[in-house]
């Protein structure tokens, strides 16, 4: 039998060969069919997630209610990428108002900790940088109160008949799948040794096998406490005082008050025009604005007369990366103590200043940000759900890291997040720490619309790779023609450079991963020969879910890739 990494050698050294080439209709790599449905849609990362929102669905909810059900039970059955220690951001398509609105629902530095005595603090433990794990680098966690607002304004059903599908999961247990145990053992070998993380996501000793049942019921009891008491339940009294106990006792600076006083915000999304379609993201903190301003690069170029696999599209869509990332690691922050730049980066002006530093012929060795001032003025689950009256919702949520800082509060059912990674420590940068600020954010939801009408909910989790996915997924619908379900199945390109937003420029041409089955060897020589360091990486290439509506028939199509445990599913 061919082993996998033979099958995926195959595929790069003969041209032409792509997986799942003998598909019948549509593109050789799509995985199967997109879903369709008229009255309602609910695509995720787990199928337990999908069928608790089609339950809520069938029961009355709204896509609001649908998507809170499905994010409470992937913290139960994917805590490798979500749960209530995180934050959460969503993008909502209101039907009565035919108009899209957005949601912050990020959390907050410690207010008793200033930049110079997490310096000092830094420079005690012999460290350069704010660390991945442990106290330091947990922000509030915003999830549960992103929950409240959206059912706040856009529920139909009460919270507790929203949060009953998880609640019974979290209580009588569920099977785990596949691809999210493979990252749960992972997450248990790197942070057993915190207190109360293994009895919470390990309580046999080890992480669950795939098709093991796991229960959580401290879970359980905090989603009760949630759903009968609100925010309060969550943010004040004992919930509270466990979190911040959890992050004091190992050195941290977390407070209840930092809790009792985070709430999140309703913006006004961003958006581009593409070729007649608008791709709206939501405003930093996060990087949106990313796939924005290379959308708007690309839009200079014929990418459809030059095909999809081609060597000259991946090379632009490679180089157009290069430019918005370095712009993202210069302005992107919390716009609450930042003044960024936005009408600049995304303006059309902009786009051909930055198209005309591209050389079509060489990769770029030395990435600076532009000058959008001369300018007048992501581990992460995605879902998207839609109901019957029309409303759709794009949600993201996510801890950081997998599962999250390690930090876990005694008897609650979930760790905290480590978002405050992501601060810098230069002074002047926009992104730099500073006491109840937001940090830079990876995790971004996508909506796509067409003469002002909703089109497409969709998001592709995975960190930097998100913009990348999102960009991709435009442009496969768009100029290479694909369907919701192609186009996310299709290979994908992946650039990476520099992790941190540091605002320093990316020395080299970067990493650039590209997956089985896109272009030919011929390709990938070409790409080499243009100066691309070109290779592979297994599982970095994202998850995609989407949920496109068909006006002409009324008809929701759904989508869910194979690179997760995922499913689209309708009724």
């Amino acid at each position: 039998m061919t082993s996998p990494l033979a099958l995926l050698l195959l595929t790069f050294a003969l041209p032409g060969l792509v997986l799942a080439q003998d598909r019948i209709t549509g593109r050789a790599f799509a995985t199967r069919s997109p879903v369709l449905a008229r009255h309602g849609m609910a695509a995720t990362s787990q199928p337990l997630a999908t069928q608790a929102a089609l339950e809520i669905l069938q029961a009355g909810g709204s896509a609001v209610d649908a998507a809170i059900a499905a994010n409470a039970v992937l913290g139960l059955v994917e805590p490798t990428g979500s749960g209530l220690g995180g934050d959460l951001f969503a993008l909502v398509w209101d039907a009565d108002e035919s108009r899209l609105v957005g949601l912050n629902g990020s959390g907050r530095s410690p207010r008793s900790l200033d930049l110079s005595h997490l310096r000092a603090r830094l420079a005690e433990e012999g460290l350069e940088r704010i660390p991945p794990y442990g106290p330091l680098p947990v922000s509030v966690p915003g999830c549960a109160d992103g929950w409240l607002m959206l059912h706040e304004r856009f529920g139909k059903l009460d919270l507790e008949q929203v949060l009953a599908p998880a609640i019974r999961y979290a209580e009588e247990g569920a099977p785990i799948s596949q691809v999210i145990a493979y990252y749960w053992a992972k997450g248990v070998a790197k942070l057993s040794d915190f207190p109360h993380f293994k009895e919470t996501f390990a309580p046999s000793g080890q992480a669950p096998a795939a098709g093991e049942i796991f229960a959580n019921p401290a879970l359980a009891r905090t989603y009760r406490a949630l759903a009968q008491g609100g925010r309060e339940a969550f943010y004040s009294g004992e919930i509270a005082a466990k979190i911040a106990a959890a992050v004091q006792e190992l050195g941290g600076y977390l407070e209840v008050t930092d809790l009792e006083e985070h709430h999140g915000e309703w913006v006004t999304p961003l958006s581009v025009d593409y070729r007649g379609y608008r791709l709206w993201e939501l405003p930093p903190n996060g990087q949106g604005l990313a796939a924005l301003e290379m959308l708007n690069i690309l839009e200079g170029y014929d990418l459809r007369s030059m095909g999809y696999g081609s060597a000259d599209y991946a090379h632009l869509f490679l180089e157009a990366k290069k430019l918005a990332f370095a712009d993202r690691a210069r302005f992107y922050a919390d716009p609450a103590m930042a003044e960024i730049p936005i009408q600049g980066l995304l303006s059309k002006e902009y786009a051909a200043r930055q198209r005309a530093r591209i050389d079509l012929a060489h990769a770029a060795e030395l990435v600076a940000p532009g000058d959008p001032q001369a300018i007048e003025e992501g581990d992460t689950v995605y879902l998207c759900t839609a109901d019957s009256d029309g409303n759709m919702v794009s949600l993201i949520q996510s801890n950081f890291r997998g599962m999250g800082s390690g930090v876990t509060p005694e008897g609650l059912g979930f760790c905290l997040q480590d978002r405050g990674q992501l601060f810098t420590l230069e002074e002047g940068h926009p992104n730099v720490y500073a006491p109840g600020k937001r940090p830079f954010h990876t995790i971004i939801p996508a909506f796509l619309t067409r003469g002002g009408k909703p089109l497409l909910a969709f998001g592709v989790m995975g960190g930097a790779t998100q913009p990348q996915g999102h960009v991709q997924i435009v442009v496969n619908l768009v100029d290479f023609d694909m369907n919701v379900q192609e186009a996310g199945d299709a290979p994908r390109l992946l650039h990476q450079g520099s992790a941190q937003p540091t605002g320093e420029p990316m020395r080299g041409s970067g990493r650039v991963s590209i997956e089985s089955g896109y272009g030919s060897w011929e390709v990938l020589r070409e790409l080499v020969e243009r100066g691309h360091a070109v290779g592979w990486n297994l599982g970095s290439y994202g998850g995609y879910q989407g949920i496109l509506f068909d006006e002409e028939h009324g008809v929701f199509q759904g989508a869910s890739e194979s690179r997760k445990d995922g499913q689209a599913a309708g009724y």
